[in-house]
């Protein structure tokens, strides 16, 4: 069966999901993850693509981003990133073969009415996983970028993000504010659901936009997903996504 063709036009935010084979661990030492970051870093300047939020969990990675100038920005800089850090970590821990479960995942995100919800999701991973208490605790994610203002030569805040106030100050404290409030299951499922299937994250009118954009039909149904049965609820809560 034909691959379905990535949704990636250029200046459009992405969240994007790469996961290990068979949920197999990514990051084994903090030199991992310094070793993938850099060349997160290195790779997305050189395709032009925004890195907004991201976080790094131990078997798996997820990104919003957003390729500034060409449509194939995003899946050029996750190959060339994924065959780098392949290629480390396979010669470090003296293995060979696929680290990768295959494709990426990613969906669109509409800028008025999911990113910064997306944002919230991709840094409260650790704390769904129960790695920690708060997002601030964890390292290896964009949180204190976001939220703090420490520097990082990887972020490239989203003018969404920035509008949230005129000044730094503001802007920080308007992020952490939204942070008050636990992330709605409603919204975790759409998130899930959309970047599994590979849908756009958005209203009726953002998907016909992206239709017109693409020249490509997209599936209108509802992100939510189909009744389950509680085993199934229990199964899927143990996997953060």
């Amino acid at each position: 069966m034909a691959r379905k063709p990535r949704l990636a036009p250029a200046g459009y935010p992405q969240h994007v999901i790469q996961r290990g084979n068979n949920r197999s661990i990514c990051f084994k030492c903090e030199n991992d993850y310094i070793a993938y970051v850099s060349w997160l870093k290195k790779f997305s300047a050189k395709f032009d693509v925004g890195i907004h939020a991201w976080v790094l969990m131990t078997n798996h990675v997820h990104l919003l981003c957003t390729p500034k100038l060409d449509n194939l920005g995003v899946s050029k800089m996750m190959q060339a990133l994924g065959r780098m850090y392949v290629r480390y970590f396979n010669h470090k821990y003296e293995r060979s073969g696929t680290l990768w479960e295959g494709r990426f995942h990613s969906s669109l995100v509409s800028n008025d009415e999911y990113l910064l919800t997306v944002y919230r999701y991709i840094e409260l991973n650790p704390v769904r996983a129960n790695m920690v208490e708060k997002p601030v605790e964890y390292k290896w994610s964009s949180y204190r970028m976001n939220a703090i203002g420490i520097p990082s030569s990887l972020q490239s805040p989203h003018p969404v993000y920035l509008n949230l106030g005129t000044s730094e100050n503001q802007r920080l404290a308007a992020y952490r504010a939204l942070f008050d409030d636990e992330l709605p299951q409603t919204d975790i499922d759409k998130i899930q659901s959309g970047t599994r299937r590979g849908l756009v994250l958005g209203s009726d009118a953002f998907k016909q936009q992206i239709e017109s954009l693409t020249g490509h039909r997209l599936k209108h149904e509802a992100l939510g997903r189909p009744p389950q049965t509680s085993q199934q609820l229990t199964t899927h809560r143990s996997e953060i996504a």
